[in-house]
């Protein structure tokens, strides 16, 4: 006879059988119905519409919903709502069947007008009259759904994302094509902005083509490094010795001399001598390989790791058998930087891993990771367990008890890949991975704007512990003041998105916060040494805050004010912690920087043409450690090119490649106007106010990578690489082209103070650099950027070129089988051209060249 614990177990397991295996009502089998069977068709039809009355600056897009022949039996009408993300201002919409509401943030619902039916085979068009412009296929969310009272919501089918399996590269099958240029490349005016056509890529490549590289590939380029003749034989193994430094310092570094084919175990001596009294500078070396032996000497572990990284490089491209070399070298910045937004979709830790091992790669030391946004709280906090639990997660919630709203086309049923969160165990090993690669890594929590993760996780446990009568527990992390009657709205369309600054609950959570982060890395045995507030874009809030009357007052009545307290008040409190703290430089350029510590990082992201001069010359006047983070530079969340293929936000740049980032001048600012023209592709000087005073200078660079539209792990390599290579050269070495910074000289385009010839050299040597890399990159798993060919037909015979030397061209006609490009060949009609990466594996995107009319 069975136990009765035992049928205990059963009845318990039959309770908490999942709903899936019980059977569905005829109403949510036929939402699920519908929402598998209706067409969804997203367009931008016109960026230079006649705008509405009353509307300026608009743009026009459609949805196009086909419904199903046959509706499904028992599909209840009333109270059907369909959801998508949109992520620009929708002022208005024209539908004869919908009616239109903004949720919040980009979430939008359509529901039915009154007396309105779904009618089988209809076809409706729902205008969208969007604030702005729509330049790329990047920008529509995908996972449009359908909700219905008591009903679980689903993603309309048609909406999902797919992996395209030649690119491996998500795209949207439901956003129609964008070929109309006049229509849709610009919004008219004074914009010079073109499409780089593969026509106008050809152009624009053929005075830039490279020879393959021959020499030294190290990269970043070394101050100076000297092959010599003969052969050094890396493949029969190598004979560590070591001085002054332990294995595991090193270990990463070793490991992929092995995989370059130097191995352990074998007869050529390698001797690694760290000296602190080393006449080098910090992270510098000397690396020495000749036939008798190699030796490296630096003055720390770090130092000694980017030599055994530099000889791995050079081993790989010489197949194991090199020519003796000597080098000599040292970072030209103390900080060389990548931040990763992982707040507003999620990237895991082994991608974050992998990234880890590329900057190591490329002598980056800086990682920045974005752990907290409107969109997500990324970090487990122990003491706050409802900020993973539910800030991690958008589903549909309207409620948002168990998660967020679902957000830039998260779906609805909070199981996409967007959703997730670093344990305590996952941050502890990415801090462990990057110390032992010389990286340090930089929490950031985006406060007091950019917080509506937290503010709706706080609200959720405020709730939770009133109801069971815990009043006060409640109050202790709430970070709202519930009186406050302001009406506002952030960048992002946001009403509720900003900590209310006026109450010490706030501040309890924000130390609540860095001291579980500080404990985090003394697990990991690497101190906490900089912690990053964001401080940026904060919207009009606590203006009818009675929590912030007498603060307000305090301050003359302004309550624009209050963030600039904030930022000192957390600076101070982080300091007296012996952390540094660091902002962004619009918030933290509006503080007094009498109530300043000295100990400050400030990231300059003002657009070159805009105010980057300004706030980095302002910035590194008050003796702060000044970051370049300018769009110009290093936002690779911008496309690579002016297109409507190419994905990314464009707010700040129609276009940022890696000539582009190559060429730029970090020592001489206003200089770039030679070469950058600004966001409407104008030819424009940059003036040099104020002037940066004579003891000043940066102390290095970083790349950003937003992830608004970066869903998937192959997209979050695809944007950073090559161009991470571009910024990791500019960060490492010098740009000899840059002409010597005099206060007050302003640059005009083409200027002839800045060296164009040694630009041009410089990059064709880069190039040929960076298409060594290229191997090395498919080895370590990174989808790189594969750029598409440049084309054209003239005289009836198709003529290709690459960004990169030694880049495998394919050409088809009339949709038949690809074929390897080899020199002009004869065709008729359009072709089909794309690239293919250095293993063969993946392909560019296609493009279509035409026969000159």
């Amino acid at each position: 006879m069975m136990q009765s614990s035992g049928w205990a177990m059963i009845a318990a397991m039959l309770v908490a059988a999942p709903a899936a295996a019980r059977p569905e009502t005829p109403a949510q089998v036929a939402l699920n119905t519908l929402a598998d069977t209706l067409g969804y068709r997203f367009a931008v039809i016109d960026n230079q519409p006649q705008c509405p009355a009353g509307q300026q600056g608009c743009f026009l897009s459609t949805i196009t919903l086909t419904l199903p022949q046959a509706l499904p039996a028992g599909l209840p009408q009333k109270g059907l709502s369909l959801y998508f993300s949109f992520p620009t201002q929708l002022p208005m919409i024209e539908s004869d069947l919908f009616d239109h509401q903004l949720i919040n943030g980009d979430l939008q619902r359509l529901t039915l007008k009154p007396g309105a039916v779904l009618r089988p085979g209809a076809t409706h068009v729902v205008k969208l009259w969007g604030t702005g412009k729509f330049f790329s296929k990047a920008f529509p969310m995908p996972n449009a759904y359908l909700a219905l009272g008591g009903l679980k919501a689903r993603t309309i089918a048609a909406t999902r994302a797919k992996i395209d399996p030649e690119t491996g590269l998500e795209i949207l099958p439901f956003v129609a094509p964008m070929t109309d240029e006049t229509k849709l490349a610009t919004k008219g005016g004074a914009d010079r902005t073109r499409w780089l056509t593969a026509e106008r890529a050809f152009t624009l490549q053929a005075g830039r083509e490279a020879p393959a590289a021959s020499g030294v590939v190290i990269l970043p380029k070394p101050m100076k490094a000297v092959q010599g003749s003969g052969a050094v034989d890396l493949r029969g193994g190598i004979a560590v010795a070591l001085a002054g430094v332990e294995r595991d310092a090193i270990a990463p570094a070793l490991a992929v001399l092995a995989a370059a084919g130097a191995n352990e175990g074998g007869r050529l001596p390698l001797s690694v001598r760290v000296d602190p009294a080393a006449k080098l500078a910090g992270e510098g070396y000397v690396l020495d390989v000749k036939p008798a032996g190699i030796t490296v000497t630096a003055r720390d572990s770090t130092g000694a790791s980017h030599a055994l990284r530099s000889l791995a490089q050079q081993a790989w491209f010489e197949g194991g058998s090199m020519k003796p070399l000597h080098v000599e070298d040292a970072p030209r910045y103390p900080f060389r930087g990548l931040h990763l937004d992982v707040g507003r979709n999620f990237h895991s830790r082994d991608e974050i891993l992998k990234l880890v091992e590329a900057m190591a790669a490329y002598k980056l030391n800086k990682l920045h990771l974005h752990l907290a946004e409107d969109e997500g709280w990324r970090i487990e906090i122990p003491a706050l367990p409802e900020l993973a639990q539910i800030g991690s997660k958008r589903c549909h919630d309207p409620e948002e008890n168990i998660c967020l709203l679902p957000q830039l086309g998260a779906g609805p049923d909070g199981t996409s890949a967007v959703n997730g969160y670093l344990t305590t165990a996952d941050y502890v090993t990415i801090v462990k991975a990057a110390a032992a690669r010389g990286i340090e890594v930089i929490p950031s929590i985006d406060t007091p704007g950019h917080s509506r993760a937290a503010v709706t996780a706080m609200e959720a446990r405020y709730r939770r512990l009133a109801a069971a009568g815990k009043r006060a527990e409640a109050e202790a992390y709430r970070l709202i003041d519930p009186a406050d009657q302001t009406q506002y709205r952030s960048i992002q369309h946001y009403d509720d998105n900003t900590l209310n600054v006026c109450l010490p609950s706030t501040y309890r959570f924000m130390d609540t916060v860095v001291d579980a982060l500080a404990a985090m890395h003394r697990q990991a045995g690497v101190p906490l040494k900089t912690f990053h507030l964001g401080a940026d874009e904060t919207a009009g809030a606590w203006a009818k805050s009675p929590a912030c009357a007498a603060m307000i007052a305090a301050n003359g009545g302004d309550a624009t004010k209050l963030t600039s307290r904030f930022i000192e008040k957390v600076t101070a409190n982080v300091a007296a912690k012996g952390i540094r703290t660091g902002g962004w430089s619009d918030g933290m350029g509006h503080t007094d920087p009498a109530k300043m510590p000295k100990e400050v990082q400030t990231n300059i992201w003002g657009v070159l043409h805009g105010g980057a001069v300004r706030e980095a010359h302002d910035q590194m006047n008050r003796g702060w450690h000044v970051v370049l983070s300018i769009p110009d530079l290093g936002y690779f969340d911008m496309p690579y090119a002016p297109h409507p293929d190419e994905g990314g936000y464009d707010w700040a740049s129609r276009g940022v490649d890696p000539y582009q980032v190559f060429g730029f001048m970090p020592d001489n600012l206003p200089a770039n106007a030679a070469t950058i023209r600004n966001i409407l592709a104008q030819e424009k000087p940059i003036e040099d106010k104020p002037v940066r005073d004579a003891d000043r200078g940066i102390a290095g660079l970083q790349a950003q990578l937003w992830s608004e539209t970066i869903r998937t792990d192959a997209n979050v390599e695809y944007m950073l690489f090559p161009r991470l290579l571009a910024l990791a050269e500019r960060a490492w070495s010098p740009a000899p082209w840059t002409p010597a910074y005099q206060p007050g000289v302003s640059y005009q385009w083409q200027d002839a103070r800045v060296d164009q010839a040694k630009l041009s050299a410089g990059w064709k040597d880069f190039a040929g650099r960076v298409a060594a890399q290229f191997p090395m990159l498919d080895r370590a798993g990174i989808a790189y950027r594969v750029a598409p060919p440049g084309a054209r037909i003239a005289g009836g015979k198709l003529e290709a070129n690459s960004a990169f030397p030694g880049t495998a061209i394919e050409y088809r006609t009339d949709g038949g089988s690809w074929t390897r490009y080899a020199g002009p060949v004869a065709v008729t009609g359009a072709v089909d051209v794309r690239s293919r990466s250095a293993d063969g594996k993946r392909a560019s995107r296609t493009v279509r060249v035409e026969p000159a009319r």
